[in-house]
């Protein structure tokens, strides 16, 4: 059963010049295995966690740091979460999350299903 679905875009240059002006917020929104990446895929996994609120209800409280975008062998996205979503996802059923990122023209997207 689909719990939610939230998705998301970020304008890329837009996005690089907001980390450039706040250094800190490189580190408030990602995990370290993710600070390491271009800007395009930043942007990306900016919008996965903004959908992955989205799909929970957006309640206040969630900690951009408990969710991490990685990629399998096969490039594709997957969550690995913890702490704040992994409480709100307990507490609404949701056991797995089905991510989609993409990329272009100067804009990053993301799409998340919660299912539970």
């Amino acid at each position: 059963m689909i719990v939610g679905v939230g998705i998301d875009v970020v304008d890329i240059a837009r996005f690089a010049e907001t980390l450039a002006r706040t250094p800190a917020l490189r580190e408030r929104l990602f995990t370290t295995d993710e600070r390491g990446l271009g800007i395009a895929s930043l942007a990306a996994r900016f919008a996965a966690k903004e959908a992955l609120a989205k799909s929970l209800g957006a309640p206040a409280g969630l900690q951009w740091t408990d969710a991490c975008v990685v990629t399998n062998d096969d490039g594709r996205p997957y969550l690995e979460i913890g702490g704040s979503v992994q409480a709100r996802a307990n507490d609404l059923g949701v056991d797995r999350f089905h991510v989609s990122l993409s990329h272009d023209a100067g804009v990053a997207s993301a799409v998340v299903i919660a299912e539970g």
